[in-house]
């Protein structure tokens, strides 16, 4: 018989797997790992994403795992976008999505490069040599302005009917996603989106490991059904990136069970991992713009209910939002001064409390930084512009 889930138990699995029924233990690391990997697109999110599991958690000790101690990493890695992994996992992410996500980004600037009549493909990789020499000269650390200053081919304009930009981003990106350079800590507070790059080698304490991409494949899908299963296969190949074709056949090579959800479904956990969790006890949280639990999953019913029109911009990404007993039930913003909320859907007046008093802490552990996400969303937008801040 083919064993059921039901979204209940999907809802337990998350508030324990992802560390909101209860504190994550250890340091930001370990918040990481029991995410897989943390979304930092929108820098702020880092922060508060561990902030939401690890109440303890301080900007200074979130700041020593990124940069003084390392034991996270800042890297690009599935559907090219930015994350922070624990390091441990780093050459996994890294031969799983990144390497792929650099060949395709690589092959798209050459063919911008020529369409712009700019350069082509012997000049791009003359430019990556410079600009990696370039860091050595300055000791294995610049920001992309003296990077531009000593390589002045990164700021050659690529001109497009809509508009224009440097090569520099391009091919900084391009260099951090073939595992090349790192970025550092910010200029400016851990909101700021401008970072010191370095050189990833001398940053790491050991060179990311050379792993065969199918067998990175394997571990990652292992990885994401251990903190996100059930799921379906079209959940983790729109999570990692992947072909259809990559996704099966890492699914094939690791022990899974079929089982059915609500709906009538089906998905996949390991095979060891179809046994109920037990319920949480109740719990809120206020969770940041692309928080990885949000985006855990492409299909997101069983959490998110109608509330997508609100919670999302309008090429996909979520805002802030506030959860309940594994439900999304509204969002917040962010004021001068304070956190406000406003909820989608009735709340018992327990759950009304709990949301407040998160949302006192979350006020106070923001402290004099104003978090504006990077990606707007209706509700955030009409919270934003609608309440008087309070003076």
């Amino acid at each position: 018989m083919t064993p059921h889930i039901s979204d209940a138990q999907r809802r337990a699995r998350l508030a324990w797997r992802h560390g909101l029924a209860a504190p994550t233990a250890g340091g930001p690391e370990h918040a990481a790992a029991d995410m897989v990997a943390l979304h930092a697109t929108d820098p702020a999110t880092v922060y508060l994403s561990i902030a939401a599991r690890q109440p303890t958690a301080t900007v200074a000790s979130i700041d020593d795992a990124l940069y003084t101690r390392r034991s996270v990493l800042r890297m690009l890695g599935m559907r090219r976008t930015m994350f922070v992994v624990p390091t441990g996992t780093a050459g996994v992410v890294h031969a799983a999505a990144a390497a792929a996500v650099a060949a395709e980004q690589r092959r798209l600037l050459v063919k911008h490069l020529q369409q712009c009549g700019a350069g082509d493909a012997a000049w791009l990789t003359d430019v990556e040599a410079a600009t990696i020499a370039a860091l050595h000269a300055r000791g294995g650390a610049a920001t992309a302005a003296q990077l531009a200053t000593d390589v002045p081919r990164l700021r050659t304009e690529l001109v497009f009917p809509q508009g224009s930009q440097y090569a520099t981003s391009r091919v900084l990106l391009l260099l951090a996603a073939q595992g090349h350079i790192v970025r550092g800590r910010p200029n400016g507070t851990w909101t700021s989106s401008q970072y010191t790059w370095h050189l990833l080698d001398p940053w790491l304490p050991a060179p990311l490991p050379d792993l065969d991409p199918a067998a990175a494949r394997t571990d990652l899908a292992r990885l994401w059904l251990a903190r996100y299963g059930p799921g379906t296969v079209n959940d983790l190949k729109w999570w990692t990136g992947w072909t259809l074709t990559q996704t099966r056949a890492a699914l094939a090579a690791l022990p899974t069970v079929t089982v059915t959800l609500d709906g009538g479904g089906t998905g996949v956990v390991l095979a060891d991992d179809t046994d109920d969790v037990p319920p949480p006890p109740p719990w809120a949280a206020l969770l940041p713009a692309l928080d990885p639990t949000m985006m855990g999953w492409a299909t997101r019913d069983w959490y998110l209910g109608p509330h997508a029109p609100a919670l999302f911009d309008r090429t996909g990404n979520p805002g802030p939002t506030i959860w309940a007993d594994g439900r999304v039930v509204g969002g917040w913003a962010h004021l001068p001064g304070h956190v406000t909320t406003e909820l989608l859907q009735p709340v018992d007046p327990a759950t009304r409390r709990a949301v407040d008093t998160t949302a006192e802490h979350l006020t106070t552990w923001i402290g004099d930084i104003r978090i504006t996400p990077r990606f707007r969303t209706p509700l955030e937008r009409r919270l934003t512009e609608s309440v008087t801040p309070r003076g």
